[in-house]
């Protein structure tokens, strides 16, 4: 059985997957996982896969406020 959310989504991506949905290049994420940063990932053997909402957490955390940039 695949995980999927209640919309149809994969919870568990794959580095391939990452890319395609989110932008984050295979080697981006290959540099993070070897210095344990950003991202938590899961291993099963020779398979890597990141949590769907890992990623959107991620991204959520790095919202930059535009005007507490300009006022800063």
């Amino acid at each position: 059985m695949k995980h999927q959310n209640k919309i149809g989504q994969k919870e568990y991506l794959n580095p391939n997957e990452v890319n395609q949905e989110f932008g984050f290049s295979v080697s981006t994420l290959a540099k993070w996982r070897m210095i344990n940063k950003h991202l938590g990932f899961v291993k099963i053997g020779k398979y890597i896969k990141y949590k769907r909402a890992d990623i959107e957490a991620f991204l959520n955390s790095n919202i930059v406020n535009v005007d507490e940039v300009r006022n800063g």
